[in-house]
């Protein structure tokens, strides 16, 4: 015990000699406690900003200390927590203005999504299909086939089907013209459902207004034909 106490009282002493070292575990502590409050934060934001700060406060304890190890890890850690945590603030400023705005285009989700060029007549997925991407149409023009609906540049598509119960398709879409389109998987998608409360509620905005989108069509349709009786209709129109 007494050998303990004198180890200890070395290193304190050891630590304090030099205003460098103190700051060293300063920094390292401070990055420690960055790091235990990071655990108890469920959005991610927060989390990527305590994690930059813990980065910072080890890197400075690797290099004054010194502590090679420690240092590389987190100087290599430190450039992607900046990097997703600026990404993650702009789509929240995005989703904000989209809101805002009513944007209905999608355009917020531009950065995260792939493009790809298709050939006229192409398929990009079929009535009955797994809904696994979304799209936004960037030119060319797309055909709903079932309703003999078009799909003109600046729309993002494909939405409802992610909350389908069944998750499959319910129109087929055919590119008429040479198209860009730009993608986005199922995973990134839900990835940024999870980190981003605001982007869900944006995407249930965008739920919304396909499905308003739809009602007003068909009462447009129903209004079209003479004298529609409940029963021409049929159950649940």
């Amino acid at each position: 015990m007494a050998e303990l106490v004198a180890l200890t009282q070395a290193w304190i002493a050891e630590t304090l000699a030099s205003p460098w070292q103190i700051l060293a575990v300063v920094a390292s502590a401070i990055a420690i406690a960055l790091v235990v409050v990071g655990s108890f934060v469920k959005t991610m934001i927060p989390l990527r900003w305590l994690a930059v700060g813990g980065n910072v406060g080890f890197v400075i304890y690797g290099a004054l200390h010194p502590s090679i190890v420690m240092l590389v890890l987190n100087a290599a850690l430190l450039p992607i927590n900046i990097v997703r945590a600026v990404q993650m603030v702009r789509l929240t400023r995005r989703v904000r203005a989209a809101t805002k705005h009513r944007d209905s285009t999608g355009i917020w989700l531009k950065p995260y999504m792939v493009r790809t060029k298709r050939k006229a007549g192409e398929i990009l997925f079929r009535k009955g299909d797994k809904a696994d991407h979304l799209y936004f149409l960037v030119d060319g023009k797309i055909a709903l086939e079932e309703i003999g609906a078009f799909i003109e540049p600046g729309t993002m598509f494909g939405v409802i089907a992610f909350f389908a119960p069944d998750n499959r398709r319910t129109l087929t879409a055919r590119c008429t013209t040479k198209c860009t389109v730009l993608t986005i998987d199922e995973s990134t998608l839900k990835q940024l459902y999870y980190q981003n409360p605001e982007f869900g509620f944006e995407l249930m905005a965008q739920v919304a207004s396909g499905l308003t989108a739809d009602k007003v069509r068909l009462e447009q349709e129903l209004a079209r034909r003479p004298e529609a009786t409940p029963e021409s209709v049929g159950p649940g129109a």
